[in-house]
């Protein structure tokens, strides 16, 4: 029987998961490479042998993504299969279209196929685009379940993006283990704010051996699921988020459009900073495409540490990295804050931008006025150093996660914005998860 070769296309994550639970063990599929997007600095490296098992001994080459239909033809493949998230639904099939073309067929991964059964109960908390807020509602999600006397145990969805063999399972429960693991700013980004509450995130790279660690300490496995993508465990309950900032996003965005179709309940996140139109249009679509899920309304509330620093202040705001890129948001909490506690200017970086910051703006040019807290690398962080400094500006709006003054010397008054969910309609979240796990 003729061996089919596959080359899965990816973003150092999905892709990774794919070939882990379909193909891995398969001796009637040679995985020839992987190809690489989305992330900086994550093609030309290899998914090791250990990682890949005894049919590759060699490991399997990661080659950038503008690289496939040229390795179509170098390694004669038979199949494409397309596993990275956050895309238009045309992307996707722009992709399958030079799959094509080079004489490959196109394949696309139904998200039942690849998830894995936990021995404990599952709660998954997607969106159907990157920003929704999906973190401060698996935050919010997690505070439930522990006032009802559960141990929750939290698994993001993976970032892969250093050396894989030391990366198939990573627990993080300190600030030490950030710096044990070489966190990126991304990364940082959404494990810290669960070790701030003193509890315990995993993520990695081998998705059977994580949940397999994590069920030994929990009650209840929150699947934290990262770039819009469908969950990697077989979840007892759905939590979808959806944007009334980009309405339509959620009917034209892969996988976005699934976990809106698969959802239990919805939460229609910003409320409060939404234009009242928009989030009738998005009821709307809620209502015809996925009629049976509990809808919720919640606002993505503000906390800032000093804004008095704010008002009158020309202001440069920075934001979340990949809500900004790929994610495509004009704009978050930062710039929400900075014209409600009065502003009198938000400033444009790209006079100042450096090195892997202005590549940034020149591959992603609609960025709104704002930075995008790129941290990939400690070249790309020490850039970022550089430019906020070198801003001509008051005042600095941090609008990520984490506190960007742990990791770097700003050299002007900061103004740090978090932001919680706040539920404003019945049934809420905290109902549906009393309900359904009391007792």
């Amino acid at each position: 029987m003729k061996t089919k070769k596959i080359i899965i296309c990816g973003a150092a994550g999905r892709d990774f998961h794919n070939f882990n639970v379909l193909y891995r063990k398969d001796p009637g599929i040679e995985v020839v490479a992987f190809t690489a997007t989305q992330i900086p600095n994550i093609e030309d490296r290899r998914y090791p042998s250990e990682l890949a098992g005894d049919q590759y001994p060699q490991g399997i080459p990661i080659f950038p993504e503008k690289e496939l239909a040229s390795l179509i033809k170098k390694y004669q493949v038979d199949e494409v299969v397309f596993s990275y998230s956050d895309v238009t639904n045309t992307h996707v099939l722009q992709v399958g279209s030079i799959a094509m073309a080079a004489g490959a067929q196109f394949m696309l991964v139904s998200p039942t196929k690849t998830m894995i059964k936990s021995t404990k109960p599952v709660v998954s908390v997607c969106a159907v685009r990157t920003g929704c807020g999906k973190s401060q509602t698996s935050r919010y999600v997690t505070e439930v379940l522990s006032k009802l006397g559960k141990k929750v145990v939290a698994i993001r969805h993976p970032m892969p993006y250093g050396d894989l063999r030391i990366q198939k399972v990573q627990r993080f429960a300190t600030i030490d283990d950030l710096k044990k693991h070489n966190c990126t700013i991304e990364e940082m980004e959404e494990y810290e704010p669960y070790i701030d509450r003193k509890m315990v995130i995993y993520a990695g790279v081998d998705y059977e051996a994580i949940v397999r660690e994590a069920e030994k300490e929990a009650d209840i496995i929150l699947w934290d699921g990262g770039n819009n993508d469908t969950p990697f465990y077989m979840p007892d309950i759905e939590i979808v988020v959806v944007d009334p900032h980009r309405v339509g996003h959620e009917l034209t965005y892969y996988p976005g459009q699934i976990n809106l179709l698969r959802a239990d309940v919805i939460v229609i996140n910003k409320i409060d900073s939404a234009a009242p139109d928009d989030i009738a249009k998005l009821e709307e679509n809620i209502r015809k495409h996925n009629p049976k899920a509990i809808v919720i309304k919640a606002n993505s509330a503000l906390e800032l540490d000093k804004p008095n620093e704010i008002k009158g202040k020309r202001v440069l705001v920075v934001e979340d990295g990949p809500t900004l890129t790929h994610g495509e948001m004009k704009y978050g909490a930062g710039i929400v804050a900075a014209r409600k506690f009065g502003a009198i200017e938000i400033i444009d970086p790209r006079p100042w931008t450096v090195g892997s910051i202005n590549e940034t703006f020149l591959k992603y040019p609609n960025i709104g006025t704002l930075l995008p807290a790129m941290g990939y690398s400690d070249q790309q962080i020490k850039d970022l150093e550089e430019t906020i400094n070198k801003v001509d500006c008051d005042t600095v709006i941090i609008a990520t996660p984490i506190d960007l003054n742990r990791l770097i010397k700003i050299n002007k008054t900061s103004v740090r914005v978090k932001y919680e969910l706040e539920e404003i309609t019945k049934p809420d979240l905290k109902e549906i998860l009393t309900k359904k796990f009391s007792k």
